[in-house]
């Protein structure tokens, strides 16, 4: 086959920013065909998606993506380690992706990749600057960047691990080791509107801005920084008040779900440990929302998203198991959409492969348990999504709405 592409992406929602990543990787790769592994209705720092994972699929394959496959929940609200593990080994299955393209502030992929060889190696000296970092209380991203920077010992790395998009570009990295992938990666400089940047540069703005903008009503602005058609899809879930703005509209589950729950039930989430468990009980027992909830519990040790990523954990029913689970499983190949070029990727792929474009034959044909618990949480985690649509929502998604071909 051709060259192909692969990239990674939480289209919240799809913007002029992402469109031009999508055309610059196309143009370094020279690749005439593109995959994307995007996460579904909820993403990886801990909330929710703007719109349903087929609306996203739709915007992507209106920009140029061929084909879009849903990287399975269990990865997208996890830490950035896990939500790299999880695509990469998805990327890496299909066995034909030449290329993987990333974003990042910084696109010197010799760091990056300097970064991410320690990370992956852990060096013994590296051990203990992070466990002496650890120590002093910080959370775990800003210890480990301390510890790196006193490893190498040279100014050229800093500012690199507290930026986000760099964060994930080195955590693909070391996913590309561990898995020994032949996969090569590169690096696009993010430019103009960077991840939380409320600002609008030229036709550009982040997903966040975008976000803040569907809040005041800027609507005139959105038109600005999205493709027409993407822009167009976004309109008609907002009129139709199927969109989730973000994790508040499930407070109200969320604080009664903890408060039904025992310390001890808390601490089979996935990343509560050292006693956050009492934390996060007494919070929601003294307090009624959740932007007080989690800033009662949020700290130089336990950061906004890492919370946010464990409420998401508890509304969903997510456990460490589960966690533990999608370490050792190879992901299935979840088809939401393509192109003519996208028919043509998937007719390409083993016949031993994994892929689901039935969710129904899927389960009547899977014999392997993990898969079927990694379905079942994509699946609910769909309908619990659908309960915050402002008009009526359905159940079962997952069955009933088709593959979107464009």
């Amino acid at each position: 086959m051709s060259k192909v592409l692969g990239i990674i992406a939480e289209y919240n929602p799809f913007h002029n920013g992402h469109l031009l990543h999508l055309n610059k990787s196309k143009e370094e790769t020279g690749a005439e065909y593109s995959i994307c592994i995007m996460s579904g209705n909820f993403v990886q720092r801990g909330n929710t998606s703007i719109v349903n994972k087929w609306v996203k699929t739709e915007m992507a394959l209106n920009s140029g993506i061929d084909l879009v496959l849903e990287l399975p929940t269990v990865y997208s609200i996890s830490s950035a380690e896990n939500f790299a593990e999880g695509a990469i080994k998805l990327l890496n299955s299909l066995k034909i992706v030449d290329t993987v393209s990333f974003g990042s502030e910084n696109s010197d992929i010799d760091i990056l990749n300097r970064i991410s060889g320690i990370l992956y190696e852990e060096p013994k000296q590296y051990v203990e600057f992070l466990n002496e970092e650890l120590k002093k209380g910080l959370s775990f991203p800003k210890a480990r960047e301390n510890a790196i920077l006193l490893y190498l010992n040279d100014q050229k790395y800093s500012n690199i691990l507290n930026q986000p998009n760099n964060t994930l570009a080195i955590e693909y990295l070391k996913a590309l080791k561990k898995y020994k992938s032949h996969i090569m990666p590169i690096a696009i400089k993010r430019e103009k509107a960077f991840y939380n940047s409320n600002c609008i540069v030229d036709e550009y703005a982040s997903a966040t801005a975008i976000r803040n903008m569907i809040v005041n009503n800027q609507f005139n602005d959105i038109r600005k920084v999205m493709p027409r058609l993407a822009y167009d899809l976004l309109m008609q879930e907002i009129e139709n008040n199927q969109y989730v703005i973000d994790i508040s509209k499930f407070e109200k589950e969320i604080l009664y779900s903890i408060r039904r729950l025992s310390t001890a039930d808390l601490k089979k989430f996935p990343e509560v440990n050292e006693g956050l468990e009492n934390a996060i009980k007494n919070a929601a027992n003294s307090c009624n929302t959740l932007a007080e909830l989690i800033n009662i519990i949020k700290s130089k040790r336990y950061t906004q998203t890492r919370i946010q990523r464990i409420l998401l954990y508890i509304l969903l029913g997510i456990s460490k198991s589960d966690i533990k689970l999608s370490k050792n499983t190879m992901p299935y190949i979840r088809v939401l959409g393509m192109n003519e070029n996208g028919k043509k990727i998937l007719s390409s792929l083993s016949s031993n492969a994994n892929v689901i474009t039935s969710v129904k034959s899927f389960e009547n044909s899977c014999t392997d348990s993990n898969l079927l618990r990694m379905l079942e949480i994509d699946k609910f985690a769909t309908d619990v999504y659908t309960l915050a649509y402002q008009s009526d929502s359905k159940a079962n998604l997952d069955y009933t709405t088709r593959l979107i071909t464009i």
